[in-house]
Formats: C-alpha cells, sequence, structure tokens
C-alpha cells in the first residue's frame, strides 16, 4: 500500500533533516528548501500535503499558501505552516489565506504527527463517506469554495449527459473545457478516484435517488442513468452500496411508509 506523499519545505536543511527522520517511516517524503522549488515539485509529483516553514527568503511560507489555495490546480492540498512568529495577527494571516493548521515552532514532533494524520484521515473519511452514502452530495468532498465550485460544475456535467453510456474521461474534459490530464490530476486530488469510477458513482447515486422515489422499474432506471444492462447496473450498485437496487428500493419504500 503506498504512503501518502507530504512536501516539506524549510529552508533551513537542519530542520528539513529533523522532520524527515520524524515522518519519514509514516509518509513518502519530497523536500524543498524555498517555494519556487517547492510549486516546481507539484507539478511533477501528486502531494497530498504540505507542511512549510513561514519565514523563508523570496517567497514566505504566506505568500506560497496563498498561491497554493488559489490555484485551481492545487487548492485542494492540505497546508500545515510551521512559525516562529507565535504572535496572535501571525496566526490569523496564516488561517486567513488558507492554512489548514497553524503550528509555533518550537514545536512537538508528536503534535505535528497528529495534526498531519488528522487532516489526511478526515478528508479520506469524506471521501469514503462520499463513495459509500448512495444521497450524499459530490461537493461534501470539497475543502475550498473553489472547490466546491468545480465539484459541482462537473456534477452538473456528468448529470446533463447521463444517459450517455460512452460519458467518460475525454468526453467530460471537452464540456468542462479542460485538458484532460488537468482534470484527471484535479478528480485524482480530491477523491482519489478516478474519472471513470467518479463518473460511476454519480450514476448510481443518481439511480439510488430515482429507486427512492419509487416512480421507475429498475431496467428503466439503468437505462436512463447510462448503465449498458440492467444485470450490470444492479452488479455495480451492489459493489458500491452492500445491497442491490431491489433491496434499496424496498428499505427506502419502508421509511417512507
Amino acid at each position: 500500500m503506498m504512503t501518502p506523499a507530504v512536501l516539506l519545505i524549510d529552508d533551513n536543511e537542519d530542520i528539513l533533516e529533523f522532520l524527515t527522520d520524524e515522518l519519514q517511516e509514516k509518509y513518502t517524503l519530497f523536500t524543498a528548501t524555498n517555494s519556487e522549488d517547492a510549486l516546481a515539485l507539484l507539478l511533477q509529483e501528486s502531494i497530498q500535503l504540505i507542511v512549510s516553514d513561514v519565514m523563508m527568503p523570496g517567497m514566505d511560507g504566506f505568500e506560497l499558501c496563498r498561491t497554493i489555495k488559489t490555484d485551481f490546480d492545487y487548492s485542494h492540498i492540505p497546508v500545515i505552516l510551521l512559525t516562529a512568529k507565535n504572535t496572535l495577527q501571525s496566526k490569523i494571516e496564516g488561517l486567513e489565506i488558507g492554512a489548514d493548521a497553524y503550528i509555533e515552532k518550537p514545536f512537538s514532533p508528536a503534535h505535528l504527527q497528529v495534526q498531519i494524520a488528522n487532516l489526511l484521515n478526515n478528508r479520506s473519511k469524506l471521501r469514503e463517506y462520499f463513495a459509500s452514502s448512495p444521497l450524499v452530495h459530490i461537493k461534501s468532498m470539497a475543502h475550498s469554495k473553489s472547490d466546491e465550485h468545480f465539484l459541482e460544475t462537473l456534477h452538473e456535467a456528468i448529470y446533463r449527459n447521463m444517459d450517455n453510456t460512452e460519458l467518460d474521461v475525454e468526453h467530460l474534459s471537452r464540456i468542462m473545457n479542460m485538458s484532460r490530464p488537468t482534470l484527471y490530476r484535479k478528480i485524482k486530488g480530491i477523491s482519489h478516484l478516478t474519472p471513470h469510477e467518479l463518473i460511476n458513482i454519480t450514476r448510481l447515486k443518481k439511480a439510488a435517488g430515482l429507486l427512492a422515489e419509487g416512480q421507475y422499474k429498475i431496467f428503466e432506471i439503468a437505462a436512463m442513468t447510462g448503465f449498458q444492462s440492467q444485470n450490470n447496473f444492479g452488479r455495480s450498485f451492489l459493489k458500491q452500496f452492500g445491497m442491490t437496487p431491489t433491496e434499496y428500493a424496498r428499505v427506502k419504500k419502508e421509511e417512507n411508509l
């Protein structure tokens, strides 16, 4: 099983070495000594969390965090800022620009470990909850306004083309007016799903909503949501939600009595 990729940024080599020693058992680590190198690394690697010092020459940690959180490609990545500035004003500034956590130096390695684990676990739980719960909306996975807007737009694009059995990442990238690699990377970064998997889950969630309404037969719902056969739909529904469409429809009917 692959460990989460964490990017460590600090202009002090000793601190980078210290952080690496503390974190290397649990995470795949990448390091940078300045913000410019860090941004270059983000282009090359699929980073899941960033730990950055604030006080750095050139672009400091605040500006780096602001850049990441306003960049469509990276705004979903959680950022932890480390700083020797322990004033309330600097803490407020860090949180206002979108930092997900703010840790004052000197800090306890255990504290940092817990913050990293909590941020990654919370995101993982939200992704699992979305994928396993038939009626939970895709935007439940968003951690920023830009990500929420992206997920809502993506959701609408899939819904409008739901009955197209050929809908795939190529079609979706054209509809979203995005390059295929950018769309793939963004979907994967937020949801840990491939575009194909997300399209399939969105189909199944739409089907769950139609089953809950109780107005259509299962073969009709399969066709309306883009499945090539009722059998294919039934197998996919069972695999995703742990019950057959018939069982789900019955449960929903009983709830509404």
